[in-house]
């Protein structure tokens, strides 16, 4: 289990109680909780995010529903290694008139996906959940509508040549923290919720139901 913005490691895991787990090898999650000052630890959740999401698609849920189905779990898979701890679960899915996105997996499908979102207004649904065990002890899932400006393939791609690998690691193939932010119109929503973890929510529901854990500072 990798280290996260605290001091928790594969001994205070054992030791301490609760330890608090972030679900995800997201680099954002990882700062934003890092930045909160959270004593927490990485353990990347080993779930099919596809065969998730094709269940959902075949009850036809919502994209807010697969979000939090996805966030669950993700919680509930490294829940189940540690039984002990308070497990963050987060998920992401963007929506653009029914179709969903997902990461993509090169510069091409990257270029893609910003040339079918240019000009249009599309949401993001992020979805947190915290977890015990096998237990679901609070969750959430905010959404946010985003409108990218009509752009040519000159800017698209100039944009992508800063933004580089990164722009692989997020769904739409665009960051607001980096250059893409250029690439905007308008937004109507948290700005942590469009980063991909509503971090407010998240804190609040942390005093809910594990005081204790913010109470520490790392």
């Amino acid at each position: 289990m990798s280290q996260g913005g605290g001091s928790a490691n594969d001994s205070s895991v054992d030791n301490v109680c609760p330890v608090l787990i972030l679900a995800s090898a997201s680099p954002t999650r990882k700062a934003l909780l890092a930045g909160a000052a959270l004593d927490f630890a990485v353990e990347p959740a080993k779930v099919d995010e596809r065969a998730i999401e094709a269940q959902s698609l075949l009850k036809n849920s919502a994209p807010d529903v697969l979000a939090m189905s996805l966030a669950t779990a993700k919680a509930l898979d490294v829940g189940g290694r540690f039984h002990e701890a308070i497990i963050i679960g987060a998920d992401q899915v963007l929506a653009l008139d029914g179709v969903l996105f997902h990461k993509p997996t090169n510069r091409a499908e990257a270029a893609d996906q910003l040339d079918r979102l240019a000009g249009k207004t599309h949401q993001l649904y992020s979805a947190a959940v915290l977890t015990r065990g096998r237990e679901v002890l609070w969750s959430t899932v905010e959404s946010a509508r985003l409108t990218m400006r009509d752009f040519d393939a000159a800017e698209r791609d100039a944009v992508l040549d800063h933004e580089g690998d990164a722009a692989l690691g997020s769904v739409g193939a665009y960051r607001l923290e980096g250059a893409s932010v250029r690439l905007f119109a308008a937004i109507e929503g948290d700005y942590f919720t469009i980063l991909g973890l509503p971090l407010l929510a998240l804190l609040g529901g942390l005093r809910q139901v594990c005081p204790e854990l913010m109470e520490r500072f790392t």
